[in-house]
């Protein structure tokens, strides 16, 4: 008995070191003034104060003090300087709140001269602790941090010293990430180990906007980053909207060198995203079986955010391919469809100077120069005089672009230059349609399953005693149509290489001085419902030719940019509500830099608005709410 009380004591001590030893902070959650924070465990800086200098200033009961850091030149501060910076913080930041403000640390660069009103001034924001760098006033003992430190709220520890940074939390709403993501100090990252309520909501932290300063180096400092679930994030697993997939394969040892690209320019990763399964077309609910599609933010809620790349188009109307350009168009944010063979890094943003800025950075060299902006413009599938509202905002955006650049708009007819094209005979294809049709298809699909598909059914049998993982009804479909014999991939390289030679020779082609001879627009969206509560028939093959193939066929740009919002009647809410009409521009192999610009200057003159977050692109007054 003594014996077996021995063993059985030794056994608990051995666990109990080795669950010790294996245990470690992960950070926590804080509330200030009823906002929710994650304070990480590393440490960014310490000041060089005792816990009896500190514990003034704590809330009992809590071992974490909220703190405003404000770096300048102080030599002289007053209650008007003081108000005026706390309320640039809070216009400029969503993470500062004044009850960061419960101790204040002053990092001026020259002796800092405090007025008397400031006590007072303080005392209204419940300040309990105000500490400077450098003081002019003998009275006033200077205090000084182990690492210097930028402007913005953080918190200390009242028993060290210690400096962390505030992340404030949000919940996804929307349901568009996959986890939210925490940069650790080693490079990697990890899952954001915090939660705030929500409904089947992922919590999502976000840094201050104040920690960062953009530099010529650094163009997106402190840009909120979300990454679509197909891209390796060094630390975490990757997706791909395939549960089976994210278990089989572990965390990843290094970031995508797209993602690499704006992470070193300054951009700051929150999070992974939803996508359709392996980035196929899939239908909101019906198609989505694994995860939850995420919700449209825009009009009632409720309409299709439009496949692979919804889950970055609802975290762009929130934080900050072809599906890529859908989620676009339903979302209403600035996007990029750029296809040198069939897929490429693309993003998405609400502000058109930001886009630009984020385009400089992934394409770089790129980018083909210009000097001139293209003297010919044309349109496809245009309406030709205005029977809604989304039409006449759409011909009105035309009729100002046609005044920007000096030129007049006409009509290409593209399908009637291939009819009379010597190709057309050659290839025993009358219409671009007979030329097309299964070129998307059998390209997306074949290629899919020989690279990604049978290698990842032939891992997870090998991990799971030859069972199948479980793919959704789309890429089953698309997968089996990739194993059939209807068509071959040479087929289809070869259709797409015939109409790619021809469209950039023959329709849209290049110009020494403005890149592109001509854009062509079409229609993006006419704020039409596409309702996510409907039944629908089983997936097809995406079969089929029409404009939206431009890009990825002949590997030119096909940009969406938002001009507007047009109201229709919601069979959800019973109420008028608002959804995004856009345009797409299509231009010359290599001229995306002509599109970024455009929607720069247009932008910045006011002819297009960056989009807001929420329901509605463009505040209005319902009812008495101000949206």
């Amino acid at each position: 008995m003594l014996v077996s009380n021995l063993k059985s004591s030794f056994a608990a001590v051995v666990l109990a070191v080795v669950v010790d030893a294996l245990s470690s902070k992960t950070g926590s959650t804080v509330d200030v003034n009823g906002v929710y924070y994650y304070v990480p465990s590393e440490a960014i800086s310490s000041l060089k104060l005792s816990y009896n200098q500190l514990k003034g200033a704590f809330t009992a009961g809590e071992d974490l003090i909220p703190m405003t850091v404000m770096t300048g030149d102080f030599n002289s501060l007053d209650t008007t300087t003081l108000e005026s910076t706390i309320a640039r913080f809070t216009a400029q930041d969503d993470v500062f709140n004044t009850g960061f403000l419960q101790a204040v640390y002053l990092l001026s660069t020259t002796p800092a001269e405090l007025h008397a009103s400031l006590t007072s001034t303080l005392s209204t924001y419940g300040n309990k602790l105000f500490m400077v760098s450098y003081s002019s006033n003998a009275s006033v003992e200077a205090v000084s941090c182990t690492s210097p430190i930028p402007t913005g709220p953080y918190f200390v520890s009242a028993y060290t010293g210690n400096i962390y940074q505030a992340w404030r939390l949000y919940s996804d709403y929307e349901g568009a990430f996959t986890e939210g993501t925490y940069p650790s100090q080693s490079g990697n990252f990890t899952t954001l180990s915090a939660s705030i309520p929500g409904v089947q909501s992922p919590t999502i932290g976000v840094p201050s906007r104040l920690y960062y300063t953009k530099t010529t180096t650094q163009p997106l400092a402190g840009v909120r980053l979300g990454i679509k679930d197909i891209y390796d994030v060094a630390g975490t697993r990757r997706g791909c909207g395939n549960r089976a997939y994210y278990s089989l394969y572990p965390e990843r040892p290094t970031t995508a060198p797209a993602v690499q690209k704006l992470v070193d320019a300054g951009a700051i990763i929150v999070g992974k995203m939803k996508t359709s399964q392996f980035a196929n077309g899939e239908m909101a609910t019906a198609d989505w079986v694994d995860y939850h599609s995420p919700f449209n933010a825009r009009g009632d809620g409720y309409s299709d955010p439009s496949s692979s790349s919804s889950g970055p188009g609802q975290e762009s109307e929130h934080i900050n391919g072809w599906t890529l350009r859908w989620a676009v168009i339903q979302e209403e944010v600035y996007g990029i469809r750029h296809n040198p063979l069939m897929d490429t890094a693309g993003f998405l943003t609400r502000d058109a100077v930001l886009w630009k800025a984020a385009s400089e950075v992934l394409y770089s060299t790129n980018l083909t120069a210009f000097t001139s902006y293209p003297k010919t413009l044309y349109t496809t599938l245009f309406p030709k005089t205005a029977t809604t509202e989304a039409e006449s905002i759409l011909l009105s955006f035309l009729s100002t672009l046609e005044t920007y650049l000096g030129v007049n708009a006409s009509v290409l007819d593209y399908d009637s230059m291939w009819g009379n094209s010597s190709l057309a005979a050659q290839t025993q294809s009358p219409t671009l349609s007979d030329l097309l049709t299964l070129t998307y298809p059998t390209l997306i699909s074949k290629q899919q399953y020989t690279l990604f598909g049978a290698p990842f059914i032939a891992d997870y049998g090998a991990a799971n005693d030859g069972r199948v993982p479980f793919i959704d009804p789309v890429p089953t479909l698309r997968w089996g149509y990739a194993r059939s014999n209807a068509t071959t991939l040479e087929q289809g390289i070869a259709n797409k290489t015939i109409f790619k030679n021809w469209w950039n020779s023959e329709v849209i082609l290049p110009d020494t001085a403005s890149c592109t001879q001509s854009l062509l627009l079409y229609p993006g969206t006419l704020a039409t419902p596409n309702y996510r509560n409907v039944y629908l028939e089983p997936p097809q093959i995406p079969a089929g030719w029409s404009v939206q193939n431009v890009a990825i066929f002949a590997g030119v740009p096909d940009m969406v940019l938002p001009i507007g919002q047009a109201p229709y009647y919601s069979t959800i809410t019973n109420h008028t509500e608002y959804l995004p009409v856009a345009v797409n521009i299509v231009a010359a192999p290599g001229c995306d830099a002509v599109i970024f610009k455009i929607a720069e200057e247009l932008q910045n003159a006011g002819i297009i608005n960056a989009p807001k977050a929420g329901s509605t692109m463009y505040r209005r007054d319902v009812g008495l709410n101000f949206e």
